[in-house]
């Protein structure tokens, strides 16, 4: 079984060709005709396998595995696949096992996809769905109706500093760390070891 590592070193390679990219005839020939399911599917990485059940027309016992790239997923949007899902695909045969080359669900309609979605991409569109310059949702800073705004501190929101020297932040630091240490020292105060040296010390003064 190949490693994860070598199954991401094979979707760079099948990415880099990119899609839509004319064939020989001598590749056309190569190609094979398959169905089955998708056995799971990566959406961050954007690879995964096909369990194969069917190998040009002929069904197949037990299932083979079949890679998938993104780039060959027949659909519009993000581009991935859900596991379980019905496929219909053309493949060739590598070095490394067999690939896919072209990805549809049943009767070519376009692939469903998963409703997962990467933390990372999901992270990229919020801020972007943001303008840096007035801080308004739905547009970009080049998109922006207004002049340049002034750089505003991202605390306060005063534009006569930045955050890094803002007054209110540090005062807030500061009382956030006293408050730390009246806890740490009533914590002391209320421990059984505390407790019990306070009365050694009383005993002896006595």
């Amino acid at each position: 079984m190949e490693t994860l590592i070598g199954h991401v070193t094979r979707a760079r390679e099948i990415g880099r060709t990119g899609t839509g990219c004319p064939q020989s005839e001598e590749q056309d020939a190569a190609l094979s005709q398959g169905s089955g399911r998708c056995k799971w599917f990566n959406v961050r990485l954007g690879f995964g396998f096909l369990s194969m059940s069917s190998w040009d027309g002929a069904a197949l016992e037990p299932p083979l595995d079949v890679f998938v790239h993104q780039s060959k997923l027949h659909m519009e949007g993000f581009r991935s696949l859900r596991e379980g899902e019905a496929v219909e695909f053309t493949f060739k045969k590598s070095s490394k096992g067999l690939d896919s080359v072209r990805v549809t669900g049943p009767n070519g309609a376009p692939c469903l996809g998963s409703e997962r979605r990467p933390k990372s991409a999901q992270k990229r569109r919020s801020k972007g769905d943001r303008c840096y310059n007035c801080e308004g949702p739905g547009h970009h800073a080049k998109e922006c109706q207004l002049p340049p705004q002034p750089k505003k501190c991202h605390f306060c929101q005063s534009i006569s500093h930045m955050v890094a020297s803002c007054p209110l932040k540090a005062q807030q630091q500061q009382q956030q760390q006293q408050q730390h240490q009246q806890q740490q020292q009533q914590q002391q105060l209320s421990s059984p070891i505390s407790q019990g040296t306070a009365t050694s010390q009383r005993e002896q003064e006595e």
